[in-house]
């Protein structure tokens, strides 16, 4: 069990003061490989592997050993818009993500729902595949249409607007969405052309992982945050400004002699279904994990809209996730004790699941972190809290090419680089003991 000392120890200067304007440089680091590699830093990608290349860089010159661990992953990439024609081109198709590639000319066939076999009773093979919106996942309805030999599925929305969605594994039929108007028009059509232009393929990308050089192997403290974008952006928010705050750390912490041992992690894949963090639990030894007494999530923590969220590890607000395992509470208080001790505000955010912490949670390791929002918009009580713009997201440019330097918030940034900075510097140093 994780015990934290919140008390205030006597005033002497901090292991763990990270510089703004260091963290800011390797933002624009980031930025920089961004633009020289098509503008995203995408695992599987080039910007991938020198945002990779410039952490393991920064980290060596401090004198750090750096491990690469590599995995495989289920690459995939629309390269061009998707169609449905008839008579003519129907506006408003999307590609459902993991959809195969190619082009079908066949007559359409309505399956209700898709989501059983029962559904695809007397459907002609070679056929377009066309199935409602919801009762199961996309996934299950792709499989049972191709199983059921259909050459293609076509998706359609309950309202009559575009949708986005996928599969959860490459599929080898063409996948596309539709709205209701457009799914109605497709009803009566004696043939449709249903095309896709994807690649979809397995590759290799690898987390960066780097601990101190002294510390305790059996009381091991870890700081992640994913270091890949998405595809349509250089992901300056999501999740440079976690993956920089993460470097500074450690290059701060570098001539230091903390007491635990001290774990590094730029996570690759996360922003395919966080990939690199759950194969990086999955290939720890029962005893490894034993030894892990704490995680620290950043993840996205500079947001232009956002408000300063603690991972609410005792469910103290019943936010729908649960509890995280015990210990959880402590990191959670360490945080807070921060934003007390400088008045500002703050409130619980959800363990959902959605970042790396998932996998560490999952095995009973104490987690928390900070998050200051993204795509959900912020209320009139958090712009009162926070200022901002009620009614707006936390982030507009959140998965977006806007996702640059210029969204970042530099005010917040200070805050919660200096928050996880507070934490860290108890959990390493102010403890004794860190576990017990």
């Amino acid at each position: 069990m994780l015990a934290l000392a919140l008390a205030a120890p006597a005033p002497a200067p901090s292991p763990l003061e990270v510089s703004l304007d260091d963290i800011l440089g390797h933002l624009q680091a980031f930025q920089a490989i961004a633009q020289a590699h098509g503008g995203n830093r995408a695992a599987g990608e080039p910007g991938y592997d020198a945002s990779a290349d410039y952490v393991a860089a920064r980290l060596q010159e401090a004198g750090y050993e750096v491990e690469r661990q590599p995995f495989t992953f289920p690459f995939y990439r629309e390269l061009a818009p998707a169609q449905v024609v008839g008579d003519q081109p129907f506006a408003g198709v999307t590609t459902l993500r993991m959809s195969g590639s190619g082009q079908v000319t066949a007559r359409p066939q309505r399956v209700g729902q898709g989501c059983t076999p029962r559904a695809y009773a007397g459907f002609e093979r070679g056929r377009v595949a066309v199935a409602d919106r919801g009762g199961c996942t996309f996934q299950v309805k792709a499989v049972n249409a191709a199983r059921s030999g259909a050459a293609a599925l076509v998706v359609v929305n309950q309202k009559d607007e575009p949708f986005s969605g996928g599969m959860t594994t490459p599929q080898s039929i063409p996948v596309v969405g539709v709205g209701s108007g457009v799914g109605a028009a497709i009803a009566d059509l004696t043939r449709v052309t249903v095309s896709t232009t994807t690649l979809s393929e397995e590759r290799v990308t690898h987390n960066v992982i780097a601990q101190t050089r002294t510390g305790d192997p059996d009381q091991v403290i870890m700081v992640g945050a994913h270091l890949d974008s998405v595809e349509d952006g250089p992901g300056m928010n999501d999740n440079a400004s976690g993956a920089a705050t993460v470097l500074e750390l450690a290059l701060n912490l570098a001539r230091s002699k903390p007491i635990p041992l001290v774990r590094f992690a730029w996570w690759g894949a996360e922003e395919e279904g966080l990939v690199g963090s759950t194969r990086y639990v999955a290939q720890l030894t029962k005893e490894e994990r034993g030894k892990i007494k704490a995680y620290l999530n950043l993840d996205m923590i500079a947001s232009p809209n956002g408000i300063y969220g603690i991972f609410d590890g005792d469910d103290s607000e019943k936010l729908g996730g649960g509890p995280g395992p015990v210990g959880s509470a402590a990191i959670e208080r360490a945080f807070e004790a921060f934003f007390k001790r400088h008045r500002l505000p703050y409130l619980e955010t959800d363990l959902s699941g959605r970042s790396d912490y998932a996998p560490f949670v999952a095995i009973g390791v104490p987690s928390g972190g900070l998050f200051t929002g993204a795509e959900a918009t912020k209320t009139a009580r958090q712009a009162e809290l926070f200022g901002g713009t009620a009614g707006s997201p936390f982030d507009p440019c959140y998965h977006k090419a806007c996702d640059t330097l210029d969204n970042i918030n530099q005010e917040a940034l200070k805050v919660t680089s200096g928050a996880v900075g507070f934490v860290l510097r108890k959990l390493a140093f102010e403890l004794g003991d860190a576990a017990s």
